[in-house]
């Protein structure tokens, strides 16, 4: 009987989804496992082989953790709001959410023909409303809170407002913005609701500010600093830049410290871990305020804030450099300088933040005209804008010190700045510096004598002395901006009574999305929701109503702008845990059961968006006392990538000539990308279909070798941009889901990244079919199994299998388990193995693999349920030890056969075994040998 996967991977598929077989039950008495993969977003181009590495691998352990009798919890849903729908809908007319159900149609097939035991009961998609509904609930608690700093935890707004009416602010230890005034109570009891609601907005965890932010205007909408590459969108290489708006933004800094602290309780990557600690970037400094110089125009004195990690070096600074986007820029500039800064803040407006922090080289700025004085030594010192520094980052201005920093020497030195030589010759790094004393310091005698850290903390208490500055603890973290000027995405439960911002009640839930004629802003400037007729909320019938309804007395204009993509899966993996519930967000007992997340798979290039977030989000949802863990995953792998193998055709530039890869050597050519599906394997492309893919070279001279046009190669991202992609149904389609699955494991490491070749599949393809005859031995491939007791060597293949095997699996060494599977295979062959005692436990131990054929085997077998809640097969090391020996027997030093002899012979019996053999009687045809050489263990030497 030959292998038909086909036929075999449709009718588990189907029965699987029959029978619900994957289906995880809260509250059951087994011990539970939570196993969660990344949930992909929905694009038109469906999965390539690259998508599936990390589900592969998370199926493989959730289907081991259900063999080892666990509850396991392995979901999957669409993170399904999103840009390109939007930019599609743009284009042909078609509502988003026609375009994404039509992609996840693609992806949910794609993903059933590969096998994953995934409980599709519990799907989640963040562009249903029943979803989203709870992401805009999480909105409104975050509204309704603020950050005591005392109790390092939020709490209700109310309470605040409490305080702030018994006490006011004077006392109060809260995260809020830097400019918040200090007010008594009685001044709070006078102030008007808008006022209070004012001063309210700079505490509450989710508040409107004006803010810097990445503005893209061919897409009409702000981006994340993830979502922009060497300054253009990353989705249609548009260019983005600066501008401030008023935006919804989150304030994450609250939670910085615990965000940062907490990274030692979660067994996640090492390099991960990293890049979030950077990213939240605490350091430790001083605050130092310097004065503006009134002068001609600039009649006003006004403070300039810089944080400083070495305020031991302040009497080394000879300019200041203000962020060009700095508020104080236009205040303070002069008459003749205007026209040279506002020339620059414009260019520098085209950059992204990425781009300028990674520009070390290139050295641009303008001097302001303007000066502030040194705290210390009343200095004029000249304020310059320079694009290396950032107005989302500290606070947007730098205390200068050329002799004591590289960048500030370069800047120093470009524009003839004075440079001072106080520190020349020295180095003041930090390590360094610390037992150092400061000796040399000009008009620094308060100084003299100390080493960097009394150094330190006497410039912070001098500072303070005099009103100008205080020690200070600082990140790098920014509050993340919220607000999206796009259609599809969550709608904000917002609406607007004089300019303020109201939420709607919890019971409206949820505000879903309305319909638009247009998904691009309005002729005003307005995010694409302003194209909505129905889009006002009528506060006593608590509905959506039409626009020309809004009187602002009992119907007001409700939030123009939507959620960020990373909204809905800041929260998706609490609501797997009770995906149907429509009361409340996930039940205590389904909370309190499932607890949190035993195993995340999912890309690093999501370290500081998403997986930064969402701890954000978690940690709230634990103050609120919803969620019973601070970190909502325990343990997660960052799998690494499948490359493709790019081709590439070559054309010579300032001509219509494409040549072959062999004749480019000396000529000007410039590398363009081919489809690989118009290459075979030899490398040749197939020139005709090249030119109609590739319209514009229809008429180009192609330029061949041996009458071939040969390509480069080269390996990349597989990406559909780089027509390197490979379709998994294709190759499903050729040698099944099973030889897919194995195969991507056993390209490699599961955090490493590897090429793709469709050519070794085969390899794999071969070991399953050979697998399936180690089955069907019987006459004519027939199924044959035998009940007797197995071989001692039938035994130890499978064993060593075992242990092997189990041991790859709880280590995600995925890929060498592979490589056991096909030796034991070999072995079993080999030893022409049909018992059912060994055939039984292997069909279980390589289900998690090849969970169809395994399937398939185990009904074979003789059993009528599924073999995925089989108990994993069990070690035994006894069938490992070894209670024999192969003796290789020589005469005269050469070997002539071997005798295999119990290990605890003692040296006499073993003489008496070999002598009295008939294969040593028949080499020494009567001859009496003149000795035995025995050596226990290893060998016997017979000479003569």
């Amino acid at each position: 009987m030959n292998y038909n996967f086909r036929e075999i991977e449709a009718k588990w598929q189907g029965y699987w989804a029959q029978k619900n077989t994957f289906k995880a039950i809260n509250g059951s008495e087994k011990e539970k496992y939570y196993v969660l993969d990344m949930f992909p977003y929905p694009s038109g181009a469906g999965l390539h082989v690259g998508h599936p590495l990390g589900y592969i691998a998370s199926d493989i352990y959730a289907r081991y953790k259900r063999h080892k009798g666990f509850n396991v919890l392995h979901p999957m849903g669409y993170d399904s709001f999103g840009l390109p729908a939007e930019q599609y809908a743009i284009q042909t007319g078609q509502h988003p959410s026609i375009t994404t159900e039509t992609n996840i149609a693609r992806y949910r097939e794609q993903l059933d023909k590969l096998g994953f035991s995934f409980d599709w009961n519990r799907e989640v998609r963040t562009s249903d409303p029943n979803y989203y509904k709870w992401t805009q609930w999480i909105f409104i608690q975050l509204f309704n809170s603020w950050y005591n700093k005392s109790k390092d935890k939020a709490e209700e707004i109310e309470k605040l407002i409490e305080i702030f009416r018994k006490e006011g602010n004077t006392k109060i230890n809260a995260s809020c913005d830097e400019d918040t005034p200090l007010f008594t109570a009685a001044e709070w009891n006078e102030l008007n609701s808008k006022k209070q609601e004012e001063l309210l907005l700079k505490y509450r965890l989710t508040y409107l500010a004006d803010t810097e932010v990445n503005w893209c205007p061919a897409l009409g909408t702000v981006l994340a600093n993830d979502e922009i590459v060497n300054g253009v969108s990353e989705r249609g290489g548009h260019p983005v830049v600066q501008k401030k708006m008023t935006q919804w933004s989150m304030r994450i800094t609250a939670y910085a410290q615990r965000l940062l602290d907490d990274l030692q309780k979660v067994d996640w990557p090492q390099s991960l871990k990293d890049a979030q600690a950077n990213w939240i970037g605490r350091s430790v400094g001083a605050s130092v305020t310097f004065k503006t110089i009134p002068s001609g125009n600039n009649n006003i004195s006004y403070p300039i804030e810089v944080f400083t990690t070495r305020p031991d070096t302040i009497f080394g600074v000879s300019f200041m450099t203000l962020a060009p986007e700095h508020e104080l820029v236009s205040k303070i500039t002069t008459e003749e300088q205007k026209e040279e800064v506002e020339t620059y803040v414009q260019i520098t407006s085209k950059r992204s933040e990425r781009d300028r922090l990674a520009d070390v080289k290139t050295i641009t700025g303008v001097f302001t005209g303007a000066f502030a004085e040194h705290p210390f030594t009343k200095e004029s010192i000249p304020i310059w804008i320079g694009d290396y520094v950032l107005a989302g980052y500290g606070t947007g201005a730098v205390m200068s010190v050329p002799s004591g920093d590289q960048r500030d020497y370069d800047f120093a030195k470009h524009f003839n700045i004075r440079i001072p030589n106080i520190f020349e010759g020295i180095d003041i790094s930090e390590e360094a510096f610390a037992d150092k004393e400061l000796t040399i310091i000009a008009n620094s005698e308060f100084l003299n004598g100390l080493n960097y850290k009394q150094a330190t903390k006497k410039v912070i208490s001098e500072l303070e002395n005099i009103g100008q500055g205080r020690g200070k603890v600082n990140y790098r973290l920014r509050d993340a901006v919220f607000s999206r000027q796009r259609y599809w995405g969550e709608p904000f439960p917002v609406y607007y009574v004089d300019r303020m911002p109201k939420m709607i009640d919890e019971d409206c839930l949820p505000l879903m999305l309305p319909e638009v004629e247009k998904y691009l802003p309005t002729d005003t400037g307005e995010p694409p929701l302003g194209n909505a007729t129905e889009w006002a909320w009528d506060t006593q019938k608590s509905k959506v109503v039409n626009n020309s309804l809004i009187d602002h007395v009992k119907v007001f204009p409700l939030e123009l702008n939507t959620m960020p993509g990373w909204a809905g899966s800041s929260q998706y993996f609490n609501r797997y845990m009770d995906p149907e519930n429509d009361t409340e967000i996930f039940s205590k007992d389904a909370i309190n059961y499932w607890q949190q997340v035993d195993l995340y798979i999912g890309g690093v290039e999501h370290a500081t968006g998403h997986l930064l977030y969402s701890r954000f989000w978690q940690k709230f949802m634990f103050d609120k006392e919803l969620v019973p863990h601070e970190e909502y995953a325990k343990k997660l792998i960052n799998q690494g990538m499948i490359l493709g193998t790019s081709a590439f055709v070559y054309r010579e530039e300032g001509t219509n000539k494409l040549i072959s890869k062999g004749l480019i050597n000396g000529l000007n050519v410039s590398p363009l990308h081919a489809d690989v599906s118009l290459v075979n394997s030899s490398d040749e492309l197939d020139i005709e279909a090249f030119k109609k893919w590739r319209t514009e070279f229809k008429d180009a001279d192609f330029i061949l070798e041996d009458g071939k046009y040969i390509v480069g190669r080269e390996v990349e991202k597989m990406s559909k941009s780089k027509y390197n992609v490979v379709n998994p149904d294709e190759i499903c389609e050729e040698y099944g889901a099973d030889a897919l699955r194995m195969y991507e494991m056993f390209l490699g490491p599961l955090e490493q990244a590897k090429p793709w070749n469709t050519a070794g599949i085969s390899g794999v393809y071969a070991f399953l079919k050979k697998l399936w005859r180690l089955y069907h031995s019987g006459p004519e491939g027939g199924f044959q199994i035998s009940e007797k007791s197995p071989s001692k060597e039938a035994l130890k293949s499978l064993h060593k299998t075992i242990k092997k095997v189990e041991e790859d699996i709880v280590n995600f060494s995925f890929n060498t388990s592979v490589a056991t599977f096909m030796i034991c295979v070999n072995e079993l062959s080999t030893q022409k193995c049909t018992s059912r005692e060994i055939l039984e436990p292997l069909a279980i131990l390589i289900s998690p693999y090849a969970p169809h054929i395994s399937e398939e085997l185990w009904e074979k077998l003789g059993h009528t349920e599924s073999v995925s809640t089989e108990p994993f097969p069990k070690f035994n090391a006894d069938h490992l030890i070894e209670n024999s020996k192969e003796y290789p027997i020589s005469f005269n030093g050469k070997m002539r056969f071997t005798i295999e002899l119990p290990l605890d012979m003692v040296k006499e019996e073993i003489e008496s075994a070999v002598m009295s053999h008939e294969k040593t009687k028949a080499q020494l045809q009567g001859r009496i040998p003149k000795k035995v050489i025995v050596v226990p263990g290893k060998i016997v030497n017979i000479v003569g």
